[in-house]
């Protein structure tokens, strides 16, 4: 019953009217964003930050964690509706869901998604209130050179996944890390890469450099994208899906589920790679894949379930272990830092009401989300319909002045619009904004605990290889460093081999002849 108690006090946090309140609030804010493309819940999430000064911590997080999954249901409305994917995770969702709604079957298509999700997330929550627990148990044995070994394989895992390629990953992720040593050295109080400038003195803080690059890059970016016309939404009717549908649907939900969960917790895993895991999983296992991208009731069921539980399990590192696991989750820990709280093992156990208020809400926000998910669908299509040029300005406001509020400084406005261009170039050339903050955000614990492990060792960095969790995570980084480095040599020496086999031939046909 002792080990239950800091469960059922998590669901007293949640049921304090305040705190159901802006559970609501985020859940409704994450569909909104999740229905105008291209904006995000990081963006969203780090233009918001300023807002939650004024609230308790576990308020403050309930809300902005509401945003992240909310904003994955969101997408599917127009990847269903207008052939538009509202979040990136909803790509794959386009192929069959907009097959079904030109097939007159739209609302078969959200009611499909809306169970998936709320399945997804909520088969989600209880394995993270299982998992969580355990890992924060296994993360107490975590000292300096585990810390060490553990953020920089969380920045290289990132930069190996993600999208955008490994080479260009790298450079933002070593960016960030740059950035991050602005400001009073740690240990000696030298000043470094301040030129002079008291407002680096404690070192450029996160909320401006995130709300630049995900809030104002984003806009910028985003306005040249959305120049394209409006599509008129298809048809909803029949939102609850027949009793065939759900049979058919339900293998690709319970297997969307699992996958999305474990993707979820590995870094650089996430939402989007989920689902698009998942819909290749429905498509090689089906005895029919010609029916995928034609309107198959598994390609809108497995996508959606697997970006919602992914969406849930990205909690397990930030809270078990406070290594971010992806972008928004870099943000939720910035905020969580701006909040006075420190993500990590000793989260569990010394403000059980946080993490478990936390995880705790999620159950509520699957079922307000499962409840507003289709009747919202009328107001979604008519923020849909508002011009980018109205939208836009009114959001860049907001930003600016949110940065404002943070320490009343202009500097930090400044700091916004700096990191805004700077995440517009990126975009252009092609570079995720998201390994240069989530290498911002463990720079310091990076930095921190290496030097601290350093002085453990005497100097010896081949003591990081004596202590069973350090070397065996340092082993894992250096496979995962070398692996590209191995593939390109082992190709090198395949053409080689292929162009001395056919000289040879040559030569034989030479002497033939």
């Amino acid at each position: 019953m002792d080990s239950l108690s800091p469960v059922l006090d998590g669901f007293a946090v949640v049921a304090e009217p305040k705190n159901l309140l802006y559970c609501f609030i985020g859940v409704v804010i994450g569909m909104l964003i999740g229905v105008l493309p291209g904006l995000g819940p990081a963006a969203t999430i780090a233009i918001l930050l300023p807002l939650t000064f004024g609230l308790e911590p576990v308020t403050a997080i309930i809300m902005l964690a509401g945003i992240f999954y909310g904003a994955q249901y969101g997408g599917t409305v127009t990847s269903v509706l207008l052939r538009l994917p509202g979040e990136a995770s909803s790509v794959v969702t386009v192929f069959d869901g907009h097959a079904l709604a030109r097939k007159g079957k739209a609302g078969t298509a959200l009611g499909i998604a809306a169970i998936g999700s709320f399945v997804g997330g909520t088969l989600s929550i209880v394995a993270l209130s299982l998992v969580a627990p355990l890992v924060a148990d296994f993360a107490l044995k975590f000292g300096p050179p585990e810390y060490t070994a553990l953020a920089l394989l969380g920045i290289l895992l990132l930069a190996a996944i993600t999208a955008t390629g490994t080479l260009k990953a790298l450079i933002a992720a070593v960016l960030g890390l740059l950035l991050a040593t602005a400001g009073r050295d740690a240990f000696t109080s030298a000043e470094r890469f301040t030129f002079g400038n008291l407002s680096l003195a404690d070192g450029l803080d996160f909320v401006p450099i995130a709300m630049g690059l995900f809030g104002l890059g984003e806009i910028l970016y985003n306005l040249e994208e959305r120049h394209r016309a409006v599509r008129a939404p298809a048809p909803v009717a029949d939102v609850w899906p027949s009793r065939s549908d759900l049979r058919q649907a339900s293998g690709a939900i319970g297997r969307g589920g699992v996958l999305g969960f474990f993707l979820g917790i590995l870094p650089g895993g996430g939402a989007v790679l989920s689902s698009m895991a998942a819909y290749a999983l429905e498509k090689r296992r089906s005895r029919h894949p010609e029916r995928f991208g034609q309107g198959a009731i598994e390609g809108v069921a497995a996508p959606e379930t697997a970006n919602n539980a992914a969406a849930t399990s990205s909690f397990i590192p930030l809270l078990s272990l406070g290594l971010p696991a992806n972008a928004t989750m870099a943000v939720l820990f910035g905020a969580l830092l701006i909040q006075g709280v420190t993500p990590g093992p000793q989260l569990v156990t010394e403000q059980p009401e946080l993490f478990w208020g936390v995880v705790n809400s999620m159950y509520v926000g699957n079922v307000l989300l499962l409840v507003m998910s289709i009747p919202l669908v009328g107001l979604f299509v008519r923020i849909l319909r508002v011009r980018a040029g109205i939208l836009a300005p009114i959001t860049v406001l907001i930003t600016l002045i949110g940065a404002y509020t943070v320490n009343n400084s202009v500097f930090d406005i400044g700091l916004v619009v700096a990191f805004g261009v700077v995440g517009y170039l990126m975009k252009k050339a092609g570079f995720d904004p998201g390994p240069l903050v989530l290498a911002f955000v463990l720079g310091s614990l990076l930095e921190t605990s290496l030097r601290r492990s350093l002085l453990l060792f005497d100097g010896d960095p081949s003591g990081f290889f004596t202590r069973p969790i350090s070397g065996t995570l340092l082993a894992v980084f250096l496979t995962v460093a070398l692996l590209p480095v191995g593939r390109t040599l082992w190709r090198i020496q395949r053409a080689r081999s292929l162009g001395r086999d056919h000289a040879d031939e040559r030569e034989s046909e030479d002497v033939v002849t």
